[in-house]
């Protein structure tokens, strides 16, 4: 098409304010990082594509909150009233608060997991010099800052989605989200042009367990599981550990991790 994209015109067809939108539409149907009332976080949300496309998502019960530098238009439709805009930096402890009020937590407090957000995403890109090297690391640094943000917003089991440019350390950063996330893919959706280098990471399943893997620890029995093995709390969180008797007490070191529950085995003291 003359100087425009298939997306882009179906976006002006549509109704919705970037070509981007269908980049969002297309991650969320590969892997169901919305549900039906869920509360969506959106970093760097203007013009307001992806937050049109989560609203339609989350439906009338959920609420989606968007921040950027930039004014965000309000909406004119029925998505208008899921939809709250803040216009600030995301990395000021100021605008974190009012993302945490606005998204419904009237203590705004700080600290990971204790929000009720479930979903996080950046879509955020550098303005481009045309030096891809330079242009590569401020991608990354733009991500890395909002996957920080994420952490101190999702709760237990939440889900990060964020843009960067292909390039040296994304290997690095994807590491360092499997630290903290069930698990994480890399995807390019359909909607990115044919030249651009963007790749989308998105980490399912935030983890917020009070231990982690290679943790050593002395842990009391406390139960049994449905398969024998036993069960001890670590701050209310659950590890299992084969061979254990409830009334026990047992050094173990914690081999996995998951969002609500984790296993350990016993080691010798």
């Amino acid at each position: 098409m003359t100087g425009k994209d298939h997306y882009y015109n179906k976006a002006k067809q549509e109704g919705y304010r970037a070509r981007s939108a269908y980049k969002l539409q297309q991650l969320d149907d590969l892997e169901g990082l919305i549900d039906r009332g869920d509360t969506v976080v959106d970093l760097g949300a203007a013009p307001g594509g992806w937050l049109q496309v989560a609203a339609e998502r989350v439906g009338p019960n959920g609420t989606v909150v968007g921040a950027d530098f930039q004014r965000i238009r309000p909406f004119d439709d029925e998505i208008d009233d899921r939809i709250e805009t803040i216009r600030g930096d995301v990395t000021e402890a100021k605008t974190l608060d009012r993302i945490r009020r606005a998204a419904g937590d009237s203590d705004g407090e700080a600290g990971a997991g204790r929000g009720p957000v479930d979903v996080v995403l950046s879509d955020m890109a550098p303005n481009v010099t045309g030096e891809y090297s330079l242009d590569q690391a401020r991608s990354l640094h733009l991500a890395r800052t909002a996957s920080e943000v994420a952490l101190e917003l999702l709760g237990p089991g939440g889900t990060f989605a964020a843009k960067v440019f292909e390039g040296p350390d994304v290997d690095d950063f994807r590491t360092d989200l499997e630290d903290e996330f069930q698990y994480v893919r890399a995807t390019v959706p359909d909607a990115t042009r044919d030249e651009s280098s963007e790749l989308y990471l998105l980490a399912i399943g935030r983890l917020t367990a009070p231990v982690a893997p290679g943790d050593e620890l002395d842990v009391e029995i406390v139960d049994t599981g449905s398969e024998g093995d036993g069960i001890a709390t670590v701050e209310g969180f659950r590890l299992f550990v084969p061979g254990a008797q409830p009334g026990e007490t047992v050094r173990v070191r914690v081999d996995d991790v998951k969002p609500h529950f984790g296993f350990a085995e016993p080691i010798e003291c």
